[in-house]
């Protein structure tokens, strides 16, 4: 995990998903790739996700970085957990996220946990069903992510206070 900054100023830390050798066969051999799938964020709302492809690792995650820094959403955090349990879908990996007490932790796997992590959740728990492949996860869990609204949002929607909106 190393410490990016981002053209707007952001203090953003990348966390390395996964890393995918490629393989073409050609008339002269095997010609080998790698495809790097990043998460960056600043552990406080802001997460982008980015693919990276290249002949070394090292050029391929840095790829991954830039393309990350120019693909940043804002998160609604409350308290460190989400405000609302919500479910997304992508290719064929399902992901469902929900807000948890605090001191839970992130009860998450793999690509989910590495995604809420960055966006700064520290309480959640979170469930993925169908595929694994962590390119689709990593894509299903932003997509769960951008769904979230904030309770300030909804409150101001509902015509009410904060404070009601958690009251029911």
């Amino acid at each position: 995990m190393n410490r990016v900054k981002s053209a707007n100023g952001l203090e953003l830390k990348d966390r390395l998903v996964a890393i995918n050798r490629v393989t073409k066969v050609t008339k002269g051999g095997r010609t080998f790739t790698f495809a790097a799938i990043v998460v960056v964020g600043n552990e406080d709302g802001i997460i982008g996700w980015g693919l990276g492809k290249a002949g070394e690792v090292t050029t391929a995650i840095a790829k991954g970085v830039e393309a990350a820094k120019k693909n940043l959403f804002q998160i609604p955090v409350h308290k460190g957990t989400i405000p609302h349990e919500q479910t997304a879908r992508f290719g064929g990996a399902r992901v469902m996220i929900k807000p948890a007490s605090e001191g839970t932790g992130v009860k998450a796997g793999g690509a989910m946990r590495a995604v809420l992590e960055s966006v700064g959740i520290t309480d959640v728990l979170a469930k993925s069903k169908g595929s694994s492949n962590p390119h689709n996860l990593v894509k299903a869990t932003i997509a769960a992510l951008g769904e979230l609204r904030s309770p300030l949002e909804v409150a101001k929607v509902r015509g009410i206070s904060v404070e009601k909106v958690f009251r029911g």
